[in-house]
């Protein structure tokens, strides 16, 4: 079965869909809701739909849903892509394309191409792979880089049990076969920011086609809580070295190293500025650090000096140089003069790096004379591509600590070399998307708007390594994957500190773009953190089943279910979690989850919860609050009141009014009161006075 689509007289795309048995006969069957057309086939192996739509205002956007039930037990084979290009003529095409991104792994189901022959223009084809779940579980399959570009075929191709090399299609058992999108805009952006944007406003248009879950409410400040308690009281994330308190990577396993102490006291810091305390726990850490400075050098090593001979201690990741100081730098901003001192004493160091690298970065080096020991990774050939993006950021950094305008240059330079590396940007997520802050930050500062639409690049990069669609595959079933995101480009799990460092980059990125913002990425990045907030929640092993943890076999340390530190792998192929290790550097996620979507109210005992992040929220007088919510407009957001301790007072008497006064209703929901209201939008609440 095809479905043409061509442009005039010019050549266009066939998308193809099999049909079992050489007896089948079709029908047109009734169209339902916005649907173009439906088809049905028949023969002696099965029946199968073929429903069309399109988009209801006209743009060039098509989803082909084909379900099929067998009635026989039958064995497929490999069967073809689904999509052809053809010429004028009606014959396969042979050139006049450019591939700008495939899928990696079992990120999204894409390809993103420019066709001058036909003059197409630009095309996002995807597989909704959400839909397929049943076809994975049943088959034995998993679509791993099942969608690619093998010209002139391209697009999906249903994977196969790697047992068998076929799928058995069980007699009598519906199975979506495919669900595919296709978006096509006939002015293709070639330049790197235009075709930046673009792949990210089509990724927008089809978003609510993909198939988003609801993305559920957590407790984040309980679990920052317990989280605080096991980094004060667990021996098994705390070690002494020269009088001091450190701790391991993961549990008693790993030399303490300084981004995991610097990670660690920023989240607290963080944790204990939004209850208005000083936490004695980031004192503790920042008495110890200077045990990681090189006076000689001028820099922060990686490890403590009596780091054991299975490491060199003179080699450094180059992300790993920065990144310390980027939480070292958040400490100063926060009023620490002991992390600012460090931070000032050992930036040049730092610049000196990068302008010796030309602003391109190896993937290891030694940190006394510059010389390379790794170069490349061995996935893609390239070195940290995005390292160049922190740095910009902690020159930012720099430069709102002094005022000085040498580093705004820095991150200038920075940013400029990264230039014309398009989809290939992304080397490790979360300094990717500290890069797209960079860029936005330049473009406040500057007002060079190609430094807006360079933070688009990063964050196309980004999303081409995400996971828009849920897995149910095997146990994958019991957690969340929808719009994660791989580690690193050639990783095949999420991972935690990735995760929530992601986050709060992207936070940074909404509230400085604001209403500037093309309205396809706010809504990517809302989204993004909207799923993050119950996503990230799985990494913690009390929230997944036994079998879905691992228990042997793991590479760092050991899994204890009953501490508070979230693992560092999730699969969305249905492995068990926890492979890599339980992360302690990364139990500052509870942390930043709880600050940035929890605020609290003086006086008041609840605290207000939004799905979307909070902006110019005032308190009026001691029962009266107005805040703005973020987020797309015309999309919903969820907003609740939370008790701050015990329960939620009976006489409460809580309203919400949104900004043309219309009362919103709460409802009870788990022991907290709720609402649904427009997103983008400014609401007032009132309470009792007197109430606790």
């Amino acid at each position: 079965m095809w479905v043409v689509v061509r442009r005039d007289d010019d050549g266009g795309i066939a998308l193809r869909f099999p049909v079992f048995g050489h007896d089948a006969t079709a029908r047109v069957l009734p169209r339902e809701d916005d649907e173009i057309a439906a088809i049905e086939w028949r023969s002696g192996v099965g029946r199968a739909t073929l429903r069309l739509s399109g988009d209801p205002i006209g743009l060039e956007q098509l989803r082909a849903r084909y379900d099929f039930t067998s009635s026989v037990d039958l064995r497929i084979g490999r069967l073809p892509r689904d999509v052809i290009v053809f010429d004028q003529d009606g014959q396969p095409a042979r050139d006049g394309f450019s591939l700008e991104a495939q899928q990696r792994k079992m990120n999204t189901g894409l390809l993103y191409l420019k066709l001058d022959r036909p003059a197409l223009g630009a095309v996002l084809y995807v597989q909704n792979l959400s839909s397929l779940n049943p076809y994975f579980n049943a088959t034995g399959s998993k679509p791993e880089n099942a969608v690619r570009c093998d010209w002139p075929e391209l697009g999906y191709a249903p994977p196969l049990d790697p047992k068998t090399g076929q799928a058995m299609l069980a007699r009598g058992k519906p199975l979506a076969l495919y669900d595919t999108i296709l978006t096509i805009r006939a002015y293709p952006q070639c330049e790197e920011g235009d075709s930046a944007w673009q792949f990210l406003d089509m990724i927008g248009a089809i978003y609510p086609w993909l198939s988003p879950p609801q993305a559920e409410f957590r407790d984040w400040p309980a679990r920052a809580r317990a989280t605080v308690q096991d980094l004060l009281h667990a021996p098994e994330a705390r070690i002494e070295h020269f009088g001091h308190t450190y701790f391991h990577p993961y549990t008693a396993s790993e030399y303490p190293d300084v981004m995991v102490q610097l990670a660690i006291a920023a989240a607290v810091d963080d944790w204990a500025r939004w209850q208005g305390l000083r936490h004695p726990l980031v004192r503790e850490i920042l008495a110890g650090l200077e045990a990681f400075h090189d006076r000689s050098l001028g820099t922060l090593r990686r490890y403590l000096p009596n780091v054991g001979k299975d490491k060199n201690p003179n080699a450094v990741d180059s992300w790993y140089l920065y990144h310390p100081m980027l939480n070292l730098a958040n400490l100063a901003l926060a009023g620490h003069e002991d992390a600012r001192t460090l931070f000032l004493d050992t930036i040049e160091y730092g610049i000196r790096a990068a302008r010796h690298f030309s602003y391109r970065w190896p993937i290891l080096y030694d940190l006394r004379d510059f010389s390379v020991i790794q170069a490349v990774a061995e996935a893609d050939r390239r070195g940290q591509t995005d390292v160049g993006g922190i740095y910009a950021w902690v020159m930012l950094q720099a430069f709102e600590l002094t005022l000085e305008r040498r580093y705004v240059d820095e991150a200038m330079r920075a940013i400029d070399a990264a230039r014309g590396m398009r989809f290939e940007l992304n080397y490790q997520a979360n300094l990717t998307a500290w890069g797209a802050v960079a860029c936005i930050r330049l473009w406040r500062i500057t007002e060079r708007k190609d430094y807006l639409k360079q933070s688009y690049v990063y964050l196309a990069s980004f999303f081409h390594n995400s996971q828009i669609w849920q897995s149910d595959i095997g146990l994958a079933r019991h957690w969340r994957n929808f719009l994660g995101v791989t580690c690193l480009q050639d990783a095949p799990y999420m991972a935690a500190y990735e995760c929530f460092d992601s986050f709060a980059a992207f936070e940074r990125y909404l509230d400085y773009g604001g209403p500037d913002l093309i309205p396809s990425v706010r809504l990517l990045l809302n989204e993004y953190c909207r799923h993050a907030l119950d996503r990230a929640w799985f990494y913690y092993p009390d929230a997944l089943p036994e079998e879905g943890v691992a228990h042997k076999d793991i590479r760092n340390g050991f899994i204890n279910r009953a501490l508070n530190f979230p693992l560092e792998d999730l699969y969305p192929d249905g492995q068990p979690a926890g492979q890599v290790g339980q992360e302690i550097y990364g139990s500052g996620a509870a942390m930043i989850y709880a600050t940035r979507a929890f605020r609290r109210i003086d006086g008041a005992p609840f605290l207000v919860w939004s799905d979307v992040f909070v902006r110019a929220l005032h308190q009026i007088d001691a029962s009266t609050l107005s805040l703005r919510i973020d987020g797309p407009a015309g999309s919903e957001a969820r907003v609740a009141l939370v008790p701050a301790a015990g329960a939620l007072p009976a006489a409460l008497g809580a309203r919400l009014a949104s900004a043309d006064g219309r009362i919103v209703a709460f409802h009870a929901q788990d022991g907290r009161l709720e609402a649904r209201v427009p997103a983008d939008t400014s609401l007032l609440v009132t309470w009792r006075q007197g109430v606790d």
